[in-house]
């Protein structure tokens, strides 16, 4: 259960989706420096629980290539009612042309244990090879996965930013293919409809977007559901996702947003 709930915290925060079959816009709505914060909640028997903050954070890499970093850091409250406590922090670099992942790394710390990780894609040998290591141990054989890929994918990260530079419409339906741990998973989403969000950052009307990541074979196995609101307008913000599983009910709420500065173009050398 306690491996379960960080990975959800992450997995709802980043909000896991990324499409690779849809042309993709020339400017996207996000500027180098934007920042978005996010607070989770657990309930189940009683009302939800502030136990998790969020913060993913837009950079670039020497002008060219996007970097963008996620936090997901557990709070006291987790701690209390769950003797448990999580830091997770990727990055993952993203290529400015074809906004594919290129590379993950991810630190990951969930009480006592504590694993680092680095994903690499190569869509020339199409392959993301993945490997993770303890840092507590040092002379621990690291653990290796390796799997093929087929076009762009996406890590857990930079799928939400792709999903931001496509059309979103009501009624529309994606697979998308998301990389976690060197394997490689298709989730089925669909558009379902409009409504309005009451946030931190005002009053939205947002997409309602439904990603299938339970069951076998996907993201996560066993029963559930995931819903997010992406906002209906130029920004294509991000501001709540709900799951409901086995542990209650997971939310996941906007808490605030810098735009950064504007983007400058840079053209890359050959």
């Amino acid at each position: 259960m306690k491996r379960f709930l960080s990975f959800v915290f992450v997995l709802s925060a980043a909000l896991v989706l990324g499409n690779s079959t849809l042309a993709q816009p020339s400017a996207p709505p996000f500027n180098e420096g934007e920042t978005l914060t996010y607070e989770g909640k657990v309930s189940k028997i009683i009302q939800g629980i502030a136990v998790a903050d969020l913060k993913f954070t837009v950079d670039r890499v020497d002008g060219n290539d996007y970097l963008i970093k996620a936090e997901a850091k557990s709070k006291g409250t987790l701690l209390k009612l769950f003797r448990f406590s999580f830091l997770q922090k990727f990055e993952s670099t993203i290529d400015d042309t074809d906004f594919r992942v290129i590379r993950t790394v991810k630190h990951d710390v969930q009480k006592e244990r504590v694993r680092d990780s680095e994903a690499l894609f190569d869509y020339g040998d199409k392959r993301v090879t993945w490997i993770e290591t303890d840092p507590k141990e040092p002379m621990k054989p690291p653990r290796k996965i390796a799997s093929e890929i087929e076009g762009t994918t996406h890590d857990l990260i930079s799928g939400v930013y792709s999903l931001r530079m496509l059309p979103l419409a009501v009624g529309k339906a994606f697979n998308l293919k998301i990389s976690d741990s060197g394997l490689v998973y298709e989730v089925p989403v669909r558009v379902t409809r409009r409504e309005m969000q009451k946030t931190e950052i005002g009053r939205v009307m947002c997409f309602r977007v439904e990603p299938e990541i339970f069951g076998t074979g996907r993201l996560i196995e066993g029963k559930g559901s995931m819903i997010i609101w992406i906002t209906d307008d130029a920004r294509r913000i991000p501001v709540r996702s709900q799951v409901h599983a086995s542990i209650g009910k997971i939310e996941i709420k906007i808490q605030s947003l810098s735009n950064g500065k504007p983007k400058t173009q840079t053209a890359k050398s050959n």
